[in-house]
Parts: structure tokens; sequence; C-alpha cells
């Protein structure tokens, strides 16, 4: 990954009234099962081959909870080796940028990052200087800086645009292979799902070799609501707490952001498939897709074979990519990664007190085990 210098990082103390460290299990630890497909070897979309995340958590004082996310999809110059991509928009209340350049060129030239609403100009300047950073692109004029966002204002001081471009280029210089932190981490810090302390969470799929041996890995920040059901089982109706409910606000707004990557060799008009399943995915756990939430996947394919050179003196470009009839498994490894990229999110994340003293609490995970165990939700 592209080193960057000349840069002072602060490094941000974290305060007693809320933790840094993540519960240590996915739901599948727990004996949750999800769809039929095998997971990958981490059970993160770092699974799929040159994939990074990186994160910075910002938590300070009594007020800032928020953070940074930055997902590469591969460790080169970007910029000068874009990837294919595409965006399918649930609901489009959110302020996803460079997406209508997605949409146009079909592909991707900086990290994606994730962050908090009000910190998506200063992101996006970030990813600027990040691309500028290379001496290959000295001569660039043009970036198409991709960030996506959800509004953590309950937990954190929103408006006080905490987030700094320092901030944001620390966690691109952090992305590594290993398995994703999960939870109140980067941009998951001050985000709330089904009610509960939302956060990061991931997941990946592995196909068998008679339908390629691809990957499919998803990384999501959780921040909507509903009615919260996990692997089939009715948790918020059971837990008396969804969208609507007497002990619930009756608010299902939010957004959630959704990252699918995969190492299969697909044009930008198959990775809009790809994109539309995880909405499936989403809608399987609860998610409703509120009039105030963003709802918005990004997708893209790590494959060599696919990239696209930003100069190049020939003028015929021509890829090998999968077939339409190709594409139902990965359909189906997408949306059960990204079901259960959300779950995740719900049992790494730790109760959280922030902004003016809002307290959101975990998911009870005790409570839902139970819960799981009478609906035979629970493998033994």
């Amino acid at each position: 990954m592209k080193q960057i210098t000349g840069i002072f990082f602060i490094v941000l103390l974290a305060c007693s009234m809320s933790t840094l460290s993540a519960q240590d299990t996915n739901a599948r630890e727990h004996g949750i099962e999800f769809g039929v497909l095998p997971t990958g070897s981490n059970n993160t979309v770092t699974d799929v081959s040159g994939v990074q995340v990186g994160h910075k958590t910002l938590i300070r004082g009594e007020h800032i909870r928020t953070g940074v996310t930055a997902i590469l999809p591969h460790p080169g110059n970007i910029f000068q080796q874009k990837v294919p991509a595409a965006v399918y928009v649930g609901n489009g209340f959110g302020k996803l940028a460079g997406s209508t350049q997605i949409n146009e060129l079909g592909t991707i030239e900086t990290p994606v990052i994730l962050t908090n609403t009000l910190s998506v100009p200063t992101a996006a300047d970030a990813l600027i200087d990040f691309t500028f950073g290379f001496d290959e692109n000295k001569n660039v004029r043009s970036v198409n800086p991709v960030v996506g966002e959800t509004n953590d204002g309950y937990l954190n001081d929103i408006r006080g645009r905490h987030v700094s471009k320092e901030d944001v280029l620390e966690a691109i210089e952090s992305a590594d292979t290993n398995p994703v932190d999960q939870g109140n981490v980067g941009a998951g810090t001050g985000t709330i799902a089904f009610g509960f302390k939302g956060g990061i969470g991931s997941s990946s799929r592995k196909l068998p070799k008679k339908s390629g041996g691809y990957t499919v890995g998803v990384l999501v920040q959780t921040n909507f609501g509903g009615v919260l059901q996990v692997a089939g089982a009715p948790v918020g109706k059971e837990l008396e707490k969804y969208y609507m409910s007497d002990t619930l606000n009756d608010s299902a707004d939010g957004s959630c952001m959704i990252v699918v990557a995969t190492d299969a060799p697909l044009s930008a008009r198959n990775l809009k498939r790809l994109a539309k399943r995880a909405i499936m995915g989403l809608a399987r756990t609860g998610g409703i897709a509120s009039n105030g939430s963003g709802d918005y996947v990004i997708a893209f394919s790590t494959a060599e074979s696919v990239r696209t050179p930003y100069r190049s003196q020939e003028r015929i470009q021509s890829h090998n990519v999968l077939r339409n009839e190709a594409m139902s498994p990965l359909f189906m490894a997408t949306l059960e990664a990204t079901e259960e990229a959300i779950i995740n999110s719900l049992f790494h994340a730790e109760t959280m007190t922030g902004r003016n003293g809002h307290t959101i609490e975990a998911l009870p995970i005790d409570e839902v085990l139970d819960i799981m165990k009478d609906y035979g939700r629970v493998k033994d």
C-alpha cells in the first residue's frame, strides 16, 4: 500500500464513559447459522483476495463518538488500476459521494471511505490528497472520491465535524488483510441499529469449485431500524423492541452502507445485479428501508483481469467476464453474507454513552440466544 508521509497523526484518548474493546464473537460462534454456503477462512470481507480494511475510531470526552472506515479494493495505485464497480440504491436518503461517476463509467478509482454524514466533504478531500500522493498521479486533475455515510448524531456531536483529513488518511494507512475489527469501531462507532448499538459488521462466503470457487465478502455500517430478525427468528418481536412498538422510539430512520467485494471477474452491469441482492440480505434482518434511511450498496470486483488502466495506447479494451448464467451462486452468496454481516455488527457492538448523556444498549446476547433456542435456530 502507498505510504503516507509528512502527516502528524493525533492520538485520541478513549473516555471512560464508553469502551473501545469489541465483543470478540460473531453470531456464528454462538451456533447460529445463516444460509447454506460456507464462509471464507476469516468470515470477513478481507477473505476476498487483495481487499484491505482500516479503521480510525474517535472517542473523546463526553460527546465525540464517530470515526472512519476505509476499504481498499487492492493495495496498489487504485487510480491507475481502476476496478469495475456498481452502486445500487435501496433508498436514496443519503450522501454517497462519487456514485454518479461509478454509474456512468463502471469503475472505482479510490478507496471507499465510510464515515458520518457531515464528514463526507472532509473524507472526499482526504481521498484527493491520497490519490495525489502517488508519483504516477502527478499530472492527474480529476479524482472521483467515493464516500458513504450514516448519521451518528444521537451519540455523536456530529455538528462539530470532528473527523479530520488526517483521520481519514490514517484509516487508509492502517488498512490490512487481517480479519476485520467489528462493532464500535471506525465508521460504526456511534451508530444504532434496530434500537440497539449498531456498528461495523462483516462476513464472507466461498463458492464450491463447481460454481467457480469465488469468494464474496461484505462489510456493513449499520444505522437503521425495523423489526429485528436473526436467522429467521423474530428477535425484535420477542424482545418487544421494534419499530412502532411502545419500547422503542417511533423512528426507523438511519442508514445502512453495504460494501460487497468479490474476486469473480464481473462486469459493472453484473456487479449492479450483485449489489441488488445485498438489499435482500438487509430485508432478511428485518430492515424496512424507511423514508429517512439511506440504504446503499457499493459492489466491486478485485479480479486483476477486469481492471481498467488509467491510460492505454489501445482503443479497444476486452475482458473475460462471467456470463449471466453463472451469477446465481454469487447472488446467493451476497444475500447470505449481507444478512450475517448485519447481525455480526450487533453481536460485536457494546453499550455506549455519548452526546448529552444519551445511552444505547447493546443487543442482549444471552436473551437473543434463548430466543434462538426456542425457535430451533441454534446449532448444538
